[in-house]
């Protein structure tokens, strides 16, 4: 195999190179990376020779990648950003005061919004990054440390697990729509409400039919508002749009303060907790640790 030595330009001529190529331009390269114009395009030339092809054609005031540059562009884009993942991942572990937490759009509305004060109070200097995903992230394909997992042990193999909720689902509404429509008082009324369904994508969650069935109730529950991100379907609910599920971990705070109501006193419970999640044989730092440990302690 040739040397990659030999082969491949420095890391700064090809930085040199991305910056010419998503800006089109030598000069404005130079002005954002703190060179002069034909530094910038001896870098490129440099590049251009060691490669032996054109990257770019040269222009008045303007240059633009050939067909072999563009390939060339978008290899080397995808490469640096990697790396430069890498390097702020490497730097947050260094620093020791930065922990990224993997969680649904909804976990972190309801659930850890209204605690982040609190968290800062009892963990002063730590930086918390939040990351929501339609999907579930790969923890160790992203190199993520913390995750909020549903589900059993047996469904998540590659994690390690600490509860923070058991899945208990409850009906709820809002105050406007019971003034206007009446409040259920079995199960069995519900299917002559407006009901709001969560279609989601990605993740597994319990539906009205489900729920209603675990109620004794096997007449199919009337097709209503479909939303396919739960935020959505609560803030349809406070709106007065109808009666939904509600993940009482995610609305027990809403259901305190009379923006939510319960209806009937049926609750489904399921074996698929929700937990606190970190790869296996993985070994958490102190602060990343002391971020798991809060989210327990705080459940």
């Amino acid at each position: 195999m040739q040397n990659l030595r030999q082969l491949l330009p420095s890391a700064g001529a090809l930085i040199v190179f991305e910056a010419a190529g998503r800006l089109s331009s030598f000069t404005a390269a130079g002005r954002e990376l703190g060179m002069t114009q034909a530094a910038v395009s001896y870098a490129v030339k440099g590049i251009e020779e060691q490669l032996g092809v054109a990257l770019f054609q040269r222009r008045h005031r303007q240059v633009r990648l050939t067909e072999a540059g563009e390939r060339f562009f978008a290899d080397v884009t995808l490469g640096l950003t990697h790396i430069r993942k890498s390097a702020e991942e490497m730097r947050a572990l260094g620093v020791g005061r930065h922990v990224t937490l993997s969680a649904s759009t909804a976990f972190a509305s309801f659930w850890m919004m209204p605690r982040l004060q609190k968290f800062r109070d009892e963990l002063p200097g730590i930086d918390l990054r939040i990351q929501t995903a339609d999907r579930d992230l790969d923890l160790v394909a992203e190199g993520i440390p913390l995750g909020v997992r549903g589900g059993t042990a047996e469904e998540l193999p590659d994690y390690e697990l600490m509860p923070i909720a058991v899945e208990e689902i409850v009906a709820v509404a809002g105050p406007s729509y019971l003034a206007r429509a009446g409040t259920p008082v079995t199960p069995a009324d519900l299917v002559s409400h407006r009901l709001i369904h969560l279609e989601e994508p990605f993740r597994r969650a319990a539906d009205w039919r489900e729920w209603l069935a675990t109620a004794g109730v096997t007449k199919a529950p009337p097709r209503g508002l479909v939303i396919n991100d739960y935020a959505l379907v609560i803030q349809a609910v406070m709106e007065g749009e109808g009666i939904a599920l509600g993940w009482r971990h995610l609305v027990e705070r809403l259901l305190s303060r009379g923006l939510l109501v319960r209806v009937t006193d049926h609750v489904m419970t399921t074996n698929a907790p929700f937990h606190v999640a970190w790869p296996k044989n993985r070994e958490l730092t102190p602060v990343v640790a002391k971020v798991r440990d809060w989210l327990v302690a705080n459940a």
